[in-house]
């Protein structure tokens, strides 16, 4: 019987192991194996240069290469499903790429990356400024809001490594001590990839409130002898909503918005914030715009068109115009002749007048400001409409007094003074004419100002340019680029006398001079005319013929062309014009660019600026 037992037993188990060796045969039969195919691409660096020895493995298996010299790999037997390609290397942020069934094609797959440069440095020091600026330990910096945090060591040298091309903004804190913060641009990026920061100063005190010496070396240059706020048209079309761009300056602090008299300067006045706790103060501003100038005896007379808003005469506006010395043993604040009161609800006439004589030959800054008078719910605004620098006074709504320009037709206002005070635009070089802000469909002065402020960070033309609208106002927010135009067909017909400018002054030298400029038209049968025009410093004046194939030649110095290609979308269609300017190589120039009533029609004649080069 036990032997019987045993042999059923032994039968069971040889029929279940029959059993499942049939059923794995068969499932083995059904399993179909992923093809397989090869990935090649070639990995290359932010710039567009090949890398090699980059290491490229496929995740969760043995395959990999190694990118060769002109940064192409091959990696064949790659499972033709959802995979996931790792590009490394040291000195470079790692990169990952995923592909699929639908990434192969006939077998192969392309796989081109970009791998971020991360052997970058930023390194400085932060010194005293109590201390006769030796090495500060112990200051805290953070990079890009704490993103990384490292302290100085005992010479008060700093270090953040690995890091990738980019725009970074360093934070500097230290308890007592006012902060301060710096920033790194991509571009500063070259050669071996190590951006050494100026000497940061700490414990220095503030000359405008939360505003170092430090800090103030970095405000707006204010290039140009007349800034123009508001949206109205006053006297148009010289102050007008498209050709007043105070509003692109971005040295403010406190409060201030673009209104319809002007640009306002505003006690900050929010509960919330805790501004009605802010005690009364006399001698510092609570609001203000701050700029860099430098004084010649051609821009000494510093003049401020304003009036005010929420003002009476028991009530004024207290404000005033304060300059710092930045190169004096121990720089301040000086009040400009006493504090203002004003409550004027019309524009002030004569406008107010200040002397800066005592500062000829120096680059200064210039606060314009508003006092808090008083504690508690206190709301006051200060509208500026101009601010001006000329050797006198200018009229009402005039433009800038001077000499004019000899050989320059008179319909310029522009003068000698002009010409010889105005600073060289350093900060850009490339202009473009399109609003980088979203909103390009406005057509008109409703919601302009935001897209205002972001065009000097931008480069836009109408920034960094002046503009000079004699007869005609502009269209800063077509979709093809910023307009300057003539009038229609009460227009007089002259090519010396412009209907509207924009003038710089650059330093001309080797590898800047040549000046490019990107345009269009808007009508097949009326010609635009425009003109580029060099005046040097002692008064010299020169039009510019351009190279180029688009148009002819018309009298005075005039271009005429009818194009009318050339959109946000095809930047490569707009007429292409070149000047070349090396014949001013060792010198300071204004640049003029001008439309004009060449023809007699009944059309606006519109010049679009898609960007403006300087190479």
């Amino acid at each position: 019987m036990r032997h019987t037992k045993l042999f059923k037993m032994a039968s069971a188990a040889i029929m279940i192991a029959a059993t499942l060796l049939t059923n794995s045969c068969k499932e083995k039969e059904n399993i179909v194996e992923t093809p397989k195919g090869m990935v090649a691409g070639i990995v290359t660096d932010e710039l567009g240069t090949p890398i090699i020895d980059v290491e490229v493995s496929v995740k969760n298996t043995e395959l990999k290469a190694v990118t060769a010299v002109d940064g192409s790999y091959t990696i064949q037997n790659v499972p033709m499903d959802k995979q996931t390609l790792t590009f490394t290397k040291n000195g470079y942020a790692t990169t990952s790429s995923t592909i699929n069934v639908n990434s192969f094609k006939d077998g192969k797959a392309t796989v081109n990356v970009k791998m971020l440069i991360a052997g970058c440095k930023i390194t400085g020091k932060c010194v005293d400024a109590r201390n006769g600026n030796a090495g500060m330990k112990g200051v805290n910096v953070s990079l890009n809001a704490g993103a990384q945090t490292t302290t100085t060591d005992e010479n008060g040298v700093y270090l953040f490594e690995n890091l990738t091309i980019d725009d970074y903004t360093l934070l500097f804190t230290m308890s007592g001590c006012v902060d301060v913060e710096k920033k790194v641009s991509k571009d500063q990026f070259t050669g071996d990839f190590i951006v050494t920061v100026e000497d940061v100063r700490m414990g220095a005190k503030e000359l405008l409130p939360g505003a170092t010496a430090e800090d103030l070396k970095s405000v707006d240059v204010w290039h140009y002898n007349e800034y123009r706020g508001g949206k109205n048209a006053d006297a148009y079309p010289h102050f007008d909503w498209s050709t007043d761009f105070m509003g692109t300056l971005t040295s403010w602090y406190g409060r201030w918005e673009e209104q319809n008299e002007g640009t306002t300067i505003q006690i900050r006045n929010s509960e919330a914030e805790g501004h009605w706790q802010n005690p009364a103060d006399h001698e510092n501003f609570d609001s203000y715009l701050a700029g860099r100038k430098y004084i010649t005896e051609d821009n000494c007379i510093m003049s401020i068109k304003m009036r005010t808003h929420a003002c009476q005469e028991d009530a004024p506006a207290h404000w005033g115009v304060m300059v710092i010395d930045l190169d004096a043993a121990e720089p301040k604040a000086e009040l400009i002749g006493e504090i203002i009161e004003s409550y004027n609800e019309s524009y002030s006439n004569p406008d107010h007048k200040f002397d800066l004589s005592k500062y000829i030959g120096k680059e200064v800054v210039i606060a314009i400001g508003i006092y808090r008078w008083e504690t508690g719910d206190y709301w006051k605004q200060l509208v500026l409409r101009r601010i001006a620098f000329a050797k006198e006074q200018p009229s009402e709504w005039g433009y800038l007094p001077g000499e004019n320009v000899p050989g320059l037709d008179e319909q310029y206002k522009m003068t000698m003074e002009m010409v010889r005070s105005t600073m060289p635009v350093t900060e850009f070089s490339e202009f473009i004419g399109i609003s980088p802000d979203p909103r390009t469909d406005i057509d008109g002065p409703e919601m302009y100002s935001d897209a205002y402020k972001n065009w000097r960070k931008a480069g836009h033309f109408a920034a960094w340019w002046s503009c000079m609208p004699i007869e005609k106002d502009n269209e800063p927010f077509a979709g093809e680029g910023f307009i300057i135009k003539t009038k229609g067909g009460d227009a007089e017909v002259s090519t010396t006398a412009p209907q509207s400018y924009f003038y710089a002054k650059f330093a001309i030298a080797q590898g800047h001079n040549k000046l490019g400029l990107n345009a269009r038209n808007f009508s097949s049968s009326n010609a635009t005319f425009f003109k580029v025009t060099v005046i040097t410093e002692d008064g010299t004046v020169k039009n510019l013929t351009p190279e180029t194939t688009v148009g002819q030649a018309a009298d005075n110095g005039c271009w005429k062309f009818i194009h009318e290609n050339g959109s946000a979308d095809t930047p490569e269609d707009y007429a292409q014009f070149v000047y070349d300017l090396s014949e001013f190589n060792g010198k300071n120039v204004i640049v003029m660019l001008g439309v004009f009533k060449g023809e007699k029609n009944d059309d606006e004649n519109k010049l679009c600026i898609h960007s403006i080069t300087l190479k």
